[in-house]
């Protein structure tokens, strides 16, 4: 079959800015449709029935936990397979996360994915695990985290990060909760911390 220059193809093909538009066109569309939706139902924008908003202390765990690099090494997102399910617990529902700011889902794992952690182990294993993780697992390559028992939380800004996101993500933590929240820091170390946000994960699923 000949073209010529009049054929819609060949000048859309011959066109490399007109062809870019179009295919930026085409995947935003289709990501429209796809994403949009989503956002208005419930399942994704409601919290499952058991969650809660993270104490004062696992609050600042998590920022530690985010600041040492965890989340780089380990996902918390299960997903629906299961090879999956079988190892770590129930698969990941969105409802767990509409008070996730940011996101920790992951998707890279050089350790395992630590969504349903909370609980598994006591918090001595966990201090130990963390202080020289070889102790425990003796194949494990994971750094060892010996800096956190020796620092003491600065609970200057715990309460202006609960009104953060009680006020701009509508976390429902009550006036009593952020009036608390500096006391409960006090004597606490960043290992404290840590260890109380690694046993929280997964609590809604409990």
């Amino acid at each position: 079959m000949n073209l010529n220059s009049n054929n819609r193809h060949e000048i859309l093909e011959k066109n490399i800015g007109l062809l870019a538009i179009l295919i930026i066109l085409a995947i935003s569309l289709g990501a429209f449709v796809e994403i949009i939706p989503l956002i208005f139902q419930k399942q994704i924008t409601e919290p499952i029935q058991n969650l809660r908003p993270y104490t004062a202390l696992e609050l600042e765990g998590r920022d530690i936990y985010i600041r040492e690099g965890c989340n780089v090494c380990h996902s918390q997102m299960i997903r629906p397979f299961r090879s999956e399910t079988e190892r770590y617990g129930h698969y990941s529902l969105a409802g767990e996360s509409v008070w996730e700011h940011p996101f920790l889902w992951g998707s890279k794992r050089t350790g395992p994915d630590l969504a349903r952690i909370g609980q598994r182990y006591s918090d001595t294993w966990h201090r130990l695990h963390l202080l020289n993780p070889r102790q425990l697992i003796p194949e494990s390559n994971m750094p060892a985290f010996p800096w956190l028992e020796k620092k003491t939380l600065d609970s200057t800004l715990i309460k202006k990060k609960l009104k953060i996101f009680k006020n701009k993500f509508d976390v429902p933590y009550t006036d009593e909760q952020i009036s608390n929240a500096q006391k409960e820091l006090e004597g606490k170390t960043e290992m404290d911390a840590i260890i109380a946000y690694l046993q929280s994960l997964g609590h809604g699923m409990r």
